[in-house]
């Protein structure tokens, strides 16, 4: 009975620290300089009176994949209030390919959600980089689309200008890390960012809580200063 009573008692007390994890890692008033950073310079938007959320990823990143199901479950709860975009960021000529795949799709109306997720699948769960321009036509055809016309896009002056137009926001946003999200074009937050303060997280799930518990405060923010 004595031993039960132990178990039982350990029991209760493990789940305690879980729930005061859990509450830890998911600050409710998170601090500019800490769990986010208010950019020095706010960057225009176009989403009206709507509040624009942008995501700054890559499609190599695994950070980035292990976010997405997170992130789409938080942008289907708050989608009558944001516009939501994505930038694929610049690195090295090893990410280009990756990149144009992205803005190349974008550019023919192609980039559904159901093409992004499979598109991290092809590189998370098959293991296929992506790193060289061939792969990436192979793949596109797999999926139904028109190989010479992506190619065509793919090589074209217009995905290399939105190439370019991606490192710039990098800058202006000062990027240095991804998966990174911006709201209302003047906060930045990220998961591991939001672990800051309380530095509470045990899992990578844990950090995503808190950096979504972090864009909820600075949603909320920017949508009362619109007003």
């Amino acid at each position: 009975m004595r031993t039960l009573k132990h178990l039982l008692g350990a029991l209760a007390l493990s789940t305690l620290a879980f729930v005061a994890t859990a509450a830890a890692a998911a600050p409710a008033a998170p601090k500019a300089g800490v769990e986010y950073q208010v950019l020095p310079a706010p960057q225009p938007t176009e989403a009206g009176k709507k509040i624009e959320i942008t995501e700054f990823f890559a499609y190599y990143c695994p950070h980035c994949h292990a976010f997405e199901p997170a992130l789409a479950a938080w942008l289907k709860k708050h989608g009558d209030n944001v516009v939501f975009k994505r930038v694929h960021i610049s690195r090295d000529d090893s990410v280009l390919p990756q990149q144009k795949l992205f803005y190349t799709l974008e550019a023919m109306g192609l980039l559904s959600e159901q093409m992004h997720n499979k598109i991290f699948d092809e590189m998370h769960v098959a293991h296929n980089r992506l790193n060289r321009d061939e792969q990436i036509f192979d793949f596109v055809a797999k999926q139904g689309v028109d190989k010479q016309k992506f190619v065509d896009t793919y090589r074209s002056f217009g995905v290399a200008g939105r190439v370019r137009k991606a490192s710039a926001m990098m800058d202006a946003y000062k990027v240095d890390s991804w998966p990174m999200l911006a709201i209302d074009g003047r906060f930045i937050t990220s998961p591991s960012m939001a672990d800051e303060g309380s530095k509470a997280a045990a899992t990578e799930a844990q950090l995503h809580t808190e950096a979504l518990q972090v864009m909820d405060v600075l949603l909320a923010k920017a949508k009362a200063e619109k007003k």
